[in-house]
């Protein structure tokens, strides 16, 4: 969860559950980064769907657990591989709108993956375009507020928080 108060976005979805809301499906995404010339840079990569910048993410397996199932994503989704930690640095909640056009809400866990191999062919290769950004560009790339503040969180210490 994001240490300090909590955001607008955690309010409602708190209300929603109050008031007997179905709860939000949950989701685990990877949180890539690297450090270049002693700054940290984070690993975006476009969604297939509407081309947003995102963080690799996706539906755990049975039997998964929440970082593999993020390190397994971001395998797919965008060709990298390394060190996940098996602890969540923080999670946001997002709505997305289904075709049916009624509104899902989802709750992403996210798992620091300190990236040492990135593959030029990977499986969703040509679905999707990465790209390798500094924390902040990353959080005003992003769509959802809460993404973005635990972007600029993680990138003052990503050792710290990864550990």
């Amino acid at each position: 969860m994001i240490l300090g108060p909590m955001t607008l976005a955690q309010w409602k979805e708190r209300i929603r559950r109050a008031l007997g809301g179905v709860a939000p499906r949950i989701q685990a995404a990877a949180l890539p980064y690297r450090k270049s010339r002693g700054k940290v840079q984070i690993l975006l990569v476009t969604s297939q769907r509407t081309g947003r910048w995102i963080l690799p993410k996706g539906w755990p397996e049975p039997g998964e657990t929440l970082s593999a199932s993020a390190l397994r994503e971001a395998r797919e989704e965008a060709g990298i591989n390394g060190r996940i930690s098996p602890a969540a640095c923080g999670v946001y909640l997002h709505d997305k709108i289904l075709p049916t056009g009624l509104a899902q809400s989802y709750e992403v866990h996210v798992f620091p993956l300190l990236v040492e191999s990135v593959k030029s062919d990977w499986p969703e290769k040509n679905d999707r375009v990465r790209n390798w950004v500094s924390q902040r560009k990353a959080a005003r790339m992003v769509s959802e507020p809460d993404l973005a503040e635990l972007i600029t969180t993680f990138g003052d210490n990503p050792r710290v928080i990864a550990a």
